[in-house]
């Protein structure tokens, strides 16, 4: 845990945040350079992502410079590919060195995804700082390694103890994005821009930006198989993957609105008197700012089945129902229009998320660099 240093402050001048691949990610980072550049508007911020990586497009509309890497994951499946990602591997950690020498940061964050390992690797080795910022209860593979020689890891679950150095581990929670979870007072025009009804209840689907294969598919069969409650009406955010596709094969009835990708999130939280959502780290942070009931339908192609953990973290704590991958299908709709008529237990699981809530994670997290420089500083005597 950094050292507490009361009259010290060292504010952050030259900083790369690494890291990307899904919202998950990139959100957080920019959540993190915003919070960064809040306290020093003179700050120079560096991201590296991924080539390709829907970071390479977020990040510059944020207003922040990127560089990418040629870095991918491994592929679960046989693929010819899978034998490139050393040579791929070892091209990132030159151009990373070669960024971080001509960038020259005085601290580096990663936040997870590919680009992060080579960046924060090379980092370590140039002697330079590093943060990384953890956000699920399951770390993986990659932050275990660079954990050895990080000077502080910032987490969202407890416990982590079992994984990393204890003196390295800072409770912060994930950050959010502000304007996400902003719902206060928004809600009879969240329902208007939506062009909903305000005398019924509204389910808010989230599949992620991409999309999600099982939640489309429990949407459709719901669509097709069952009669329509009129006095539910839902919003279904399906994933640019999936829109074109669904649109064609679907003639929805009024009370469904589908949507490739919402902007508004705000809106859509406002909205929501029930929400079915991915159990992504980020995902689950704004949820419990949110602090409506929700089922949570984990992921099955994530490394280390983290999503199942972070979700069994609320649901062991009361604060949300789980509905897996497989069974998603016939029985997801059915259980949250059950939810929604089951006021008792919305009402409980709604109380028992918001106690998780970290509100000021993004400020704690950008404390705790600061320590991290103020420390160094001491220790160095300057």
């Amino acid at each position: 845990m950094p050292l507490k240093l009361k009259k010290i402050v060292k504010m952050i001048n030259r900083v790369i945040i690494s890291g990307g691949g899904t919202g998950g990610h990139i959100f957080p980072a920019i959540a993190i350079a915003n919070e960064i550049k809040r306290t020093n508007p003179s700050v120079a911020i560096l991201f590296v992502g991924a080539l390709g990586k829907m970071e390479m497009e977020k990040v510059p509309l944020a207003g922040y410079e990127i560089v990418g890497l040629k870095i991918v994951g491994l592929k679960r499946s046989l693929d010819f590919s899978n034998l490139l990602l050393p040579m791929k591997l070892l091209i990132s950690l030159w151009k990373a060195r070669q960024i971080i020498k001509q960038f020259k940061p005085e601290l580096v964050i990663g936040v997870g995804g590919y680009a992060s390992g080579p960046t924060l690797k090379m980092a370590s080795w140039l002697s330079i700082p590093t943060v990384i910022q953890e956000q699920n209860s399951f770390p993986g593979k990659t932050n275990l390694l660079l954990a050895k020689k990080a000077s502080l890891i910032c987490t969202a679950y407890e416990n982590l103890d079992t994984f990393f150095p204890k003196e390295k581990l800072l409770l912060t929670g994930n950050p959010v994005r502000p304007e996400s979870v902003d719902i206060v007072n928004k809600r009879q025009e969240a329902l208007s821009f939506y062009s909903f009804d305000p005398s019924k209840k509204t389910i808010l689907i989230l599949g992620g930006s991409l999309g999600a294969r099982s939640i489309n598919e429990a949407v459709v069969f719901a669509l097709k198989n069952t009669s329509q409650d009129t006095k539910i009406q839902f919003l279904w955010q399906c994933g640019n993957l999936y829109f074109d596709t669904l649109s064609l094969e679907l003639d929805l009835p009024e009370n469904v609105k589908m949507l490739r990708f919402i902007e508004r999130m705000d809106f859509a939280y406002a909205a929501a008197d029930v929400i079915v959502s991915r159990a992504g780290a980020t995902s689950i942070s704004e949820l419990c700012m949110i602090g409506k009931p929700i089922i949570l339908v984990p992921s099955p192609n994530v490394s280390e089945d983290h999503q199942t953990k972070n979700a069994m973290a609320l649901v062991n704590q009361n604060a949300a129902l789980l509905v897996r991958d497989i069974d998603a299908k016939e029985v997801l709709i059915a259980r949250s229009i059950e939810l929604l008529r089951q006021n008792e237990l919305g009402m409980q699981l709604s109380e028992n998320i918001k106690k998780l809530a970290r509100p000021n994670a993004t400020a704690a997290i950008v404390a705790a660099c600061q320590n991290v420089l103020a420390n160094l500083t001491v220790r160095n005597g300057k």
